[in-house]
């Protein structure tokens, strides 16, 4: 698997009028290998531009992020699989035919491809929906074929940018629980942006805790409840929310 270290990330983003936004402001820290790190902040303080910078989709002004990976890739950069938002999938083609396209693009030999279906839909539990078109299915498993998608192509480091957001609530916690199992299962490093609380407390093995724009490190907090421990109703696990809470409220201040 892999790391990511960011050090000392800043990043302007031009306007039409007046002088250039400062959205990150030498940002620093390290993504737990194996783990989940959660990005926590406002809405608006950088932390899907952090994932942008993370996958190439943009650049920094100043400082660096780097990966450091278990793998020897030659002229080859890392391979990262990155969760939306919204789904963002082909409608067009059936989920099996998504999954494909995210093989295809990342070069994996169509001899593996059967396998590699199988084996990520069934862990979304999305097997016997595999010759669906994607408008035909909930949003809820919409999502479970993007979070399959970018997994399909066992990537070193996964992106998710609040994937959980749009969804109804009763959906939205079943999925958090199954990532954090699928994740935890696949020793899986990943990076997940959120601006909810609890969210952060039940996903994050790190939590990031970011101040409003620009956004600086405001603290890093290891979460003591391994993911088995981590019950929504028990007391340590809201004691934990509760320090979570605290920490971001003053960070707004």
């Amino acid at each position: 698997m892999a790391y990511v270290q960011i050090d000392g990330a800043v990043k302007f983003f031009g306007r039409e009028a007046g002088e250039d936004m400062l959205v990150l402001g030498k940002v620093s820290f390290d993504a737990k290998e194996n783990g989940t790190t959660c990005l926590l902040g406002p809405s608006g303080c950088g932390k899907s531009t952090l994932l942008n910078v993370i996958s190439g989709l943009e650049t920094l002004d100043q400082g660096r992020v780097r990966i450091v990976s278990q793998r020897n890739h030659r002229d080859d950069s890392p391979r990262i699989g990155y969760v939306f938002q919204d789904p963002r999938l082909l409608n067009w083609k059936r989920v099996e035919g998504n999954l494909v396209f995210a093989l295809k693009g990342m070069k994996v030999p169509p001899a593996e491809w059967e396998g590699r279906i199988h084996k990520y839909l069934k862990l979304v539990d999305l097997v016997e929906f595999r010759q669906q078109h994607p408008l035909y299915l909930s949003g809820g498993m919409r999502q479970r074929v993007g979070l399959a998608r970018a997994l399909v192509i066992e990537p070193e480091v996964l992106l998710m940018d609040e994937p959980y957001s749009k969804l109804d609530q009763l959906t939205a916690r079943k999925l958090r629980e199954d990532t954090l199992l699928i994740c935890a299962g696949l020793k899986q490093t990943t990076l997940l942006v959120t601006h909810d609380v609890e969210e952060a407390a039940y996903m994050g093995d790190r939590i990031v805790i970011l101040s409003a724009r620009p956004a600086r490190v405001i603290e890093i907090v290891e979460n003591p409840l391994p993911p088995a421990d981590r019950d929504l109703d028990d007391l340590n696990f809201i004691e934990f929310k509760k320090h979570l809470l605290k920490l971001v409220l003053q960070s707004v201040q």
